[in-house]
């Protein structure tokens, strides 16, 4: 029952991603809870966090409750592969929110 977080959070993932060969979780104890550590394929990080991070948000909620049921408080980090597109936006946007900043200084 120690390990049930995990593989909810596995079977969650699995059932919406391109590739669940990919998906794996790390499960680590610390004094603030426990900790499921996930990694997915790049191509998969839309499906995960979802339009506006509503889908990331549900998945955390379920997890809490989990949580709540077995006395444990369970967060997610959700790693952000390598190559993934939402790096690349965000760099793009810390550019553009730069270049607006610097237009205002002048």
């Amino acid at each position: 029952m120690a390990d049930f977080d995990k593989e909810f959070l596995e079977f969650i993932v699995k059932a919406i991603v391109g590739n669940p060969k990919d998906v794996k979780v790390d499960r680590t104890i610390d004094e603030r809870g426990v900790l499921l550590t996930l990694n997915i394929n790049p191509a998969d990080m839309g499906y995960v966090i979802g339009k506006q991070g509503q889908t990331a948000k549900s998945i955390r909620t379920l997890l809490k409750i989990v949580g709540a049921k077995n006395n444990a408080r369970v967060n997610l980090k959700i790693n952000e592969p390598e190559g993934s597109l939402r790096s690349r936006e965000r760099v793009s946007r810390e550019r553009v929110d730069t270049d607006v900043v610097d237009d205002l200084k002048i």
